[in-house]
Order: structure tokens, then sequence, then C-alpha cells
């Protein structure tokens, strides 16, 4: 992502107009036992605030315990799905101590809202039919079924406006193969299309032109069971034999970030992207040098934190995040510069080799902050109940060879197609990871 693009996915939001008719900033659309959450600010790509999330949670909340309501649906109009939060609001609030109370109310709202999406028994479907970033991943990322299409793009860019990757991040990034979250962390790397099923963000991927087929036949099932919603969406997706316009997270790319992003410092994954020498880390090194210094360090640590966290211990992390990190210089700075004045942000500390990482723990992670996070139910999970949707992990593969004794490539790739049922990807994914761990 290029400085320049950032402006247009951190601007204030407004109830779109249609004729000289305002409408409201979520639609809540019905048919048969779908419910649907339509974010409706195209011109905005969906940025999400305060208002949007007073008309989602209360829904949400009442789908979860209708008998008519047997799957929930969240999609956007026009090009994004969500490209994030409503920076300028938040900025505004910052610096006025009169708005502090509001802007704690839609962090405890949001992330109880996250949590409770995570662990809903009701089916909850998310299309990410274009710009999914910041608050769009984390409505995305703990849905059972997160369906990628060809116009996907995928993003967790706050390190670039100095603050960090909230919503989840901590556990969704986290949980990705090898180290991959963690270079999307510190990159802000966008990821397109098929690439986000082969990273695990997507579980199915389903070209747009049969989206609303797809809704509809979801529509009609009667008392659909999660399985039931899998195996119906995987009918409107592409073949396994499909041919993928995005392939990039694989083979030496892959294998440098492993490499190089498994230090607990960020200093040293510099100094290894430089000893590696090739383009990818050369341009990696330039992207996170455009980053805010502290937001990648925070960034970097929540990450390998939430590794070994539930989901509702990693929420609970950012949400103490939250009432620190923004109140910072490099926020403001981060979000004034790129959002308001269109201009290249001055960071304070200006280098990495300046933000103390010990210092950076203490000031951010264990301040004393006023504000506990309480949760709606008490659900909690470690790995997501629902992964089985999705193409099966690194470490899957790696045990299931060790684990049936399989000895060729073949082999592996013909037990996981079968365990599958043919999903598209299977082939790509197990052949990179062999090919990654074999020699």
């Amino acid at each position: 992502m290029t400085c320049r693009a950032l402006p247009s996915l951190f601007k204030r939001g407004f109830a779109q107009q249609h004729h000289g008719i305002t409408e409201p900033s979520v639609l809540i659309r019905k048919n048969l036992g779908s419910r649907q959450l339509v974010l409706n600010r195209p011109r905005r790509l969906n940025a999400i605030d305060m208002e949007m999330v007073d008309i989602m949670y209360p829904n949400i909340k009442a789908w979860e315990e209708s008998e008519q309501a047997k799957i929930v649906f969240l999609k956007g109009v026009g090009r994004a799905l969500c490209a994030g939060g409503d920076v300028k609001d938040v900025v505004n609030n910052v610096k006025d101590p009169n708005q502090h109370g509001l802007l704690q109310h839609q962090i405890d709202t949001e992330y109880d809202m996250i949590h409770f999406m995570g662990t809903m028994k009701t089916p909850y479907v998310v299309v990410m039919d274009g710009i999914t970033m910041g608050a769009g991943g984390g409505f995305t990322s703990f849905a059972p079924f997160r369906i990628a299409t060809e116009n996907t793009q995928f993003a967790m860019p706050e390190n670039a406006i100095g603050l960090f990757c909230d919503v989840g991040a901590s556990f969704f990034l986290s949980r990705l193969d090898g180290h991959l979250g963690a270079y999307m962390g510190a990159t802000s790397k966008i990821v397109k299309g098929e690439d986000a099923l082969f990273a695990g963000l997507a579980t199915h991927f389903v070209p747009s032109s049969n989206l609303e087929a797809l809704e509809t036949c979801l529509a009609e099932l009667d008392d659909p069971t999660h399985d039931m919603v899998h195996q119906t969406i995987e009918e409107f997706g592409v073949n396994r034999d499909h041919t993928p316009s995005t392939y990039t997270l694989h083979g030496k790319d892959r294998r440098i970030m492993d490499t190089c992003f498994k230090h607990e410092h960020m200093e040293d994954v510099l100094v290894d992207l430089k000893n590696e020498g090739s383009q990818f880390s050369n341009d990696t090194i330039e992207t996170i040098l455009k980053r805010s210094p502290t937001s990648v360090k925070i960034t970097h640590e929540h990450i390998r934190k939430g590794s070994g966290l539930s989901l509702k211990e990693c929420l609970k992390m950012e949400h103490r995040l939250w009432q620190t990190v923004p109140y910072s210089h490099d926020f403001i700075e981060g979000v004034t510069a790129h959002v308001v004045n269109k201009t290249l942000p001055k960071w304070n500390p200006a280098r990495l080799e300046d933000v103390d990482l010990d210092e950076t723990r203490v000031k951010f992670f264990h301040a004393n902050v006023k504000t506990r996070l309480h949760f709606t139910n008490s659900e909690d999970f470690y790995l997501h109940p629902y992964r089985r949707y999705g193409l099966p992990t690194e470490k899957e593969i790696l045990d299931t060879k060790n684990l049936h004794s399989l000895r060729t490539v073949e082999d592996i790739v013909q037990w996981f197609d079968k365990d599958r049922n043919g999903k598209f990807g299977v082939r790509e994914k197990v052949e990179d990871v062999l090919e990654r761990n074999m020699n």
C-alpha cells in the first residue's frame, strides 16, 4: 500500500443520499430465513462509525435469539465491504477530553460485538467482495464463512496512521501460517483475490457473478446447519482446477517471511531482510521504514503475544492498547498528515532503534487503564471452531503427512482433496507447503 492510497481508506463517512432521500448507513434486509446487514456508505468505502455499530449490534443479538433467523449475512454496497474505522472522528474525540467517554463507549461496544460475531450459534457469512480493511477485517475474520471473490482486497493498514493492528488482529494474524501474519501486520500488505483463500483469511472463493444466486439458495435452506451452509457455498465456488489470477504468497517470498519475521525484535527482522538481499526483502524494508516505528513494534509484539492467547484474551489486550496508543503522538500525527493535510507524517520517535521494546511494553501493554472489557457471552476459543471449512493449514498438512505415513506429494494432495471434497486450492497449498518444508 502506498501512502498516497491511504487518504481514501481513512475518511469520515456520512449517510448515503439517493435521489435526495437519505438512506440509513446500514440496511437491514430479510429474505425467508436469511437476515442481512448491508453496510451502506459506498462513497466512503463503508467506513464504520458508532451510528453503524448501534444499528448492527442490536440486530445481530436479536437474530441470534430468534427462531426465524436461520443465517446472518454481512456485506457492503459498492466496492468495499468496509475499509476501516472513521479515524477522523476518532482523532477529534481523542483531542477533546469531553469526548473521551464517548470514544471509550464506541471501543467497548465494537470489541464486544466482534466477540459476539465470532461466537454466534447462528451461521454467520461475510462476503468480502471488495476492500476489507481495518474494522472490516475484524467483522470478517471470526466468521465461520468468509467468502473471497476476485474483487477482494484484505489488509490491516493501521501502522501507516500511527495506530496498531486492532479489532482482533492479534488473534487472527497470529493464527496464519508461519510468520505471514507478522509480515502483514508490519507492512500493511494488501492480499487480493485467491490469495485471501490461500492465506487462510477466507474460507471460500466464489466468483462475484455467483453471489446473488448463492444468497438466494442459502436463504431457502430449512434449518441450515453449519455443514449445510459450507456445502452450499462450495457448490457456487470455483472448481478444483480453477487457475488463480492472484497467487503470490508462496515459494521463496513465503520462506523469506518465515525466516526473517521469526525474531522478537523488529531490528533483527530488518537485519535478516537486508542480508537476504532480494527485491522482495528490499521492498519490505522500504515499506516498514515508512510506518510509525512505535506502531510497528506494538503490532509485532501483540501478534507474538496473541499467538498464545485465547480470543477473549486477545481482545482484552487490544482493548487495553486502545486506552493508551491513540493518546500518544503518532496516531494524531498519522491521521492528520495522511488524511487531512495529505503530507508525510513526522513520527516521534522517528526510527525503530529509538523505540525501546521494554519501555513500550510498560507504557502500552502494562499501563493502568480505567476500563475493562466485558463480553455479552462467555464463549471463548484458542483455535477457530470452524477452521475445517477453509484450506488446511501448514501445520495440518505436515502433521497429516507424518501421522498417516504419506510418502509422496501426490499422496498428500489426494488425501486432502478427499478430506476437503475437491476444494479449490488444496493442490496449490499442499504442493507449496511441502516444497518449502522438504527441501
